[in-house]
């Protein structure tokens, strides 16, 4: 119920995202929300949410906990996010458990996007946070040159191939921008206003 796409290359980070998420009501009936899936952490970092509306909030309580924290490097952030967004989901898991039996539709997953100044060779990260369908528990991963969830085979490989050329953002975005609007024409569950940002050594830009 939503779309989260990012790729990097010598030149930075791009993320990407929709808006639409289906929620329930105090009743239990399914609802449709606008949530804001793209959440920038620090000046170098980023996170985005896909799945459950609830991502959008834990989102933001690890922007909080990293604030306290005073971390910064996208490897701490990154050490930190696992363990503390894995117990907000238990947590999110327990009180939805109460009013509906476990579905795909509680599942949660977020793309963790940062700048390191201490790797010349290697300065952007992005990590993938994942749901175990079996035993939802988040695990990490982190990913070469580009991603999307749900899975977009045909964009990676191009995003791919585009990041190994390290051609100009806005040239990659660009590619992203169209298959977005493809998207969220063909598909009920993927809906704007879409949000897309830019993580480069200048640090996080949004971009309209």
């Amino acid at each position: 119920m939503s779309q989260i796409i990012a790729c990097k290359n010598q030149n930075g980070i791009i993320l990407a995202a929709d808006s639409k998420a289906i929620d329930f009501d105090p009743n239990g009936r399914m609802v449709e929300r606008t949530v804001g899936r793209l959440v920038q952490l620090t000046q170098y970092t980023a996170i985005l949410t896909g799945g459950a509306a609830e991502g959008e909030a834990m989102c933001h309580a690890l922007k909080r906990f990293v604030s306290d924290e005073g971390i910064s490097s996208i490897e701490e952030v990154y050490g930190a996010a696992l363990p503390f967004l894995a117990a907000e989901y238990e947590r999110f898991m327990r009180k939805q458990c109460e009013i509906l039996p476990l579905d795909p539709i509680h599942h949660v997953h977020f793309i963790l996007a940062g700048y390191t100044k201490d790797n010349s060779r290697n300065p952007f990260h992005l990590y993938l946070l994942w749901t175990k369908k079996k035993l939802p528990q988040l695990d990490g991963d982190e990913i070469s040159l580009a991603f999307a969830v749900p899975r977009l085979m045909r964009l990676e490989y191009t995003l791919n191939q585009y990041c190994k050329e390290d051609r100009p953002l806005n040239q990659i975005l660009n590619e992203i921008r169209k298959t977005m609007e493809q998207l969220s024409e063909s598909q009920e569950e993927i809906a704007p206003p879409f949000s897309y940002a830019f993580i480069t050594t200048q640090g996080y830009e949004k971009v309209s």
